[in-house]
């Protein structure tokens, strides 16, 4: 719409002008996102006072809780690009910070701190030249149903300064995903000891520790290869034994 573009094209007035016309702020795009998934997804915060500027309790309300087709809310939109004073902005107009996308049954099937790795490579990537914007999608892709509160993705992004933010706004620490997880859970694997202690000070003793699954399946890897797969430790180059 003729909103969108105004956002996307970071002209806080003329997007002014549109609703003041009647422009109707919780049409979506072709990805679901409102005008203000794209503000909050560029970090405009001009843009992002227009679209919230009040119009009634109800309007309001519509379009923080509004969910693109990705399942995101705005607020985890501006988390994942780590636009801090949007996360306030939101948080206080009445933005839900324990918001979990989506339902269960639909989540990404890697959710757990053992799928921390492949994660990891990928957000390493985002420093990588040209690449950033591209990266920040296909995160908003990967991360989509799997019942991610704002907090769970601050731990998976390792963003201190969000998850402190966060928490002063009243992230709920015990809150977990479709598939059991608590963000103290995530922090396992991941380099922020900031972090791991900042949540372990707050969260549940029984939400720490790793489900009994994972950590039998952490065992499992000690007999991941067969004895005939087991990498060779005898090799003789020259009659001379080589020290692997």
């Amino acid at each position: 719409t003729p909103l969108h573009l105004a956002v996307i094209t970071n002209q806080p007035e003329i997007a002014g002008a549109l609703l003041e016309a009647g422009c109707d702020p919780e049409l979506r795009d072709f990805r679901g996102n409102t005008p203000l998934h794209l503000a909050c997804e560029q970090g405009c915060l001009a843009s992002v006072g227009v679209l919230t500027q009040p119009r009634g309790t109800q309007h309001l309300h519509s379009v923080l809780q509004a969910t693109n087709y990705n399942g995101h809310t705005c607020l985890h939109l501006a988390s994942i690009h780590g636009y801090l004073g949007i996360v306030e902005l939101l948080v206080s107009l009445g933005a839900d910070v324990n918001a979990q996308p989506a339902e269960p049954g639909q989540e990404w099937a890697m959710d757990g701190p053992r799928d921390a790795l492949k994660k990891e490579r990928l957000l390493d990537d985002r420093h990588d030249s040209g690449l950033d914007s591209m990266k920040d999608e296909e995160y908003e892709q990967m991360e989509p149903c799997n019942g991610r509160t704002a907090l769970h993705l601050a731990v998976d992004l390792q963003n201190p300064d969000l998850v402190s933010l966060l928490l002063k706004c009243g992230a709920d620490v015990n809150r977990v995903t479709y598939q059991g997880y608590s963000p103290y859970q995530l922090t396992w694997g991941r380099p922020s000891t900031r972090i791991q202690q900042q949540l372990g000070q707050l969260t549940l003793e029984n939400l720490q520790m790793l489900p009994e699954s994972e950590d039998e399946e952490s065992y499992d890897t000690e007999s991941e290869f067969t004895e005939d797969e087991l990498p060779y430790d005898d090799c003789v180059l020259g009659g001379q034994r080589l020290t692997l």
